[in-house]
């Protein structure tokens, strides 16, 4: 069965775009006043605070290409909002940790998230909220089978 896009629908991408934009917008100009922008707020946010985090896995959670992320980490060493260290059991993975600036630095990106969220959660009623995560969830899956076909 041949499915047709009608014009006067909306394209679904075009609007995850357009929000994450304003999103990304929005944590930009927060993020400024603190010299930071929201990538990096989010690389910050996926290092563990404790056993620090294997530089390898942290591309993956974000959904990055790891030379994109290789210069991102390089730029926050410089900054000296993180260093690296070899894992103790196993020399050839590199951990990624939080120095004291890097730990204030995500302590404040955190709460800009949490607030924005908790924000969300006051405006949208649970069920579209359901919904709307449901929906989240079938389009990672389309975008997975819909990449790995070759199309």
């Amino acid at each position: 069965m041949e499915v047709r896009i009608q014009e006067k629908k909306r394209a679904i991408d075009f609007d995850i775009k357009v929000a994450w934009l304003a999103i990304s917008r929005m944590y930009n100009g927060k993020a400024a006043k603190h010299d930071i922008t929201t990538n990096i707020g989010f690389v910050l946010l996926h290092i563990d605070e404790v056993n620090g985090t294997p530089a390898t896995k942290i591309a993956p959670l974000m959904g990055m290409e790891s030379r994109s992320l290789t210069r991102m980490l390089a730029r926050l060493e410089e900054r000296k909002l993180i260093y690296r260290q070899a894992d103790p059991s196993d020399r050839r993975v590199v951990r990624i940790f939080l120095s004291p600036e890097g730990l204030q630095a995500k302590a404040i990106t955190k709460e800009v998230v949490i607030n924005f969220n908790k924000a969300l959660y006051q405006q949208i009623p649970p069920e579209d909220l359901d919904t709307f995560f449901r929906v989240m969830d079938n389009i990672h899956k389309v975008i997975n089978t819909y990449d790995h076909a070759g199309s």
